[in-house]
């Protein structure tokens, strides 16, 4: 089975991506989908996460309020990396069990998408990287649409490497400037590449895209 690696910029279009291979039949699992379970009341995180931070981290119902808890990392590196100590490990063991699941299964290719793939080296554990990638204009755009404000922009960008780091590293590239048919079309030709490559691997072991 091939895995594709799928990161870039905060706010980039990485989501939409993911969407586009879903409906083209690729099986897709989401760190940041990941993220918020390993943080459901009760979880293994969620209880270090309490202890790290306190009750007021929680709502009313006991679930982390995920705003606040991101006010106060994106403020203070030691607390961003202390939270991503709790959560990283198990987020990464889920993805991996997921990956196992689909490689029993047959499946020729799968997608994870990792926003911070390259920071917590994860691209020796895929077999090719796409990064999404918009202008910092366009990307400051959508943050804000949002509702983010500049500082919260500037901590998130430089809580991430540059896109332009991923991109000289990432064998694909999907630019998503234009409308979602340009999106798209570059996604079909990435696929075709992939498609051909998992044509050439055979009894279902992990190969690399050539």
């Amino acid at each position: 089975m091939i895995v594709l690696g799928l990161t870039g910029g905060v706010g980039m279009g990485k989501s939409t991506v993911g969407d586009l291979l879903r409906q083209r039949g690729v099986p897709v699992v989401d760190t940041d989908a990941l993220a918020r379970e390993v943080v459901e009341p009760g979880q293994p995180a969620w209880e270090e996460i309490r202890r790290v931070f306190g009750d007021a981290v929680l709502d009313a119902q006991g679930r982390l309020r995920r705003e606040e808890v991101a006010r106060r990392v994106f403020a203070s590196e030691p607390l961003r990396r202390q939270l991503e100590a709790i959560t990283h490990p198990r987020i990464r063991a889920r993805w991996h069990a997921q990956l196992a699941q689909w490689r029993a299964q047959g499946q020729r290719l799968a997608v994870v998408v990792i926003p911070l793939l390259f920071e917590v080296q994860a691209e020796t554990e895929v077999d090719a990287v796409l990064c999404v990638a918009c202008s910092a204009a366009t990307q400051r755009e959508r943050l804000r649409a949002r509702g983010w404000t500049d500082q919260q922009i500037e901590e998130r960008l430089r809580a991430q490497w540059p896109v332009e780091r991923k991109l000289a590293r990432a064998r694909f590239v999907v630019w998503t400037e234009g409308g979602l048919e340009v999106t798209a079309a570059q996604v079909d030709r990435i696929l075709s590449s992939l498609r051909s490559s998992c044509s050439v691997v055979s009894g279902g072991s992990p190969g690399a895209v050539t």
